[in-house]
């Protein structure tokens, strides 16, 4: 069973991944000119983690939900 305050570390873990990420992918066009391959996978590296994070999003609820 997973206390509350994991359920909250989870949730707050995966809003911080979604935002930090998400924001990454907003910004990469600013700055210098780069190889596509760059970009590439910082889109990948940006999906997968958003993704990570709404799993993660999804165990933390489940978690709040059960611990009340």
């Amino acid at each position: 069973m997973t206390s509350r305050r994991s359920a909250v570390f989870m949730l707050a873990l995966a809003a911080f991944m979604a935002f930090e990420w998400i924001m990454l992918a907003n910004n990469l066009g600013s700055g210098p000119r780069r190889a596509t391959a760059f970009y590439v996978v910082h889109y990948v590296l940006a999906a997968a983690n958003v993704v990570f994070a709404a799993i993660l999003a999804w165990i933390g609820w489940k978690a709040w939900k059960r611990s009340s």
